[in-house]
């Protein structure tokens, strides 16, 4: 487990994730056609070839799971009790078949748990980051972690 329990964050901490992840047209077509998303924009070239982006650009859902995906080793992974829920969830730039993504987090809050004495609430901003270094996805991510056991 490479986790951190809730006890280790404070606010203002920072992780910058050394996994990082090049796009496939797999990937792209997989996450389109496994939640039925026909969108041309994502799914056919000529159409793409037409618009101001010039190509295919890959599905935003995939891109913030891949964003999120990237951080969970460094952060959640074997300490998480549940995702509470997604905030602010922007995509400032577009990302394309090819790209390499890699993600980075900071710590903006973090609070006991009201209801549950075992665990706290820490609130992840996360961001991920093209090849250029340019910003194509961000948002808060508040997660209810585990605390040590005593």
């Amino acid at each position: 487990m490479s986790g951190r329990w809730f006890e280790d964050w404070s606010i203002g901490d920072t992780v910058v994730h050394a996994i990082r992840r090049t796009v496939t047209e797999t990937d792209n077509l997989l996450i389109s056609t496994l939640t039925h998303n026909p969108q041309p924009l994502h799914l056919d070239a000529e159409y793409a070839a037409k618009t101001e982006f010039g190509k295919i650009v890959v599905n935003g859902t995939f891109t913030f799971a891949l964003m999120i995906g990237l951080t969970v080793e460094d952060t959640t992974l074997g300490t998480l009790v549940a995702n509470l829920g997604y905030d602010k969830v922007r995509m400032p730039k577009p990302v394309f078949i090819g790209d390499t993504l890699r993600a980075e987090t900071e710590i903006v809050d973090v609070r006991a748990s009201e209801s549950r004495p075992n665990a706290g609430i820490v609130t992840f901003a996360h961001r991920a980051r093209n090849q250029h270094g340019e910003v194509v996805c961000e948002c808060l991510r508040m997660a209810l972690v585990r605390r040590r056991e005593p």
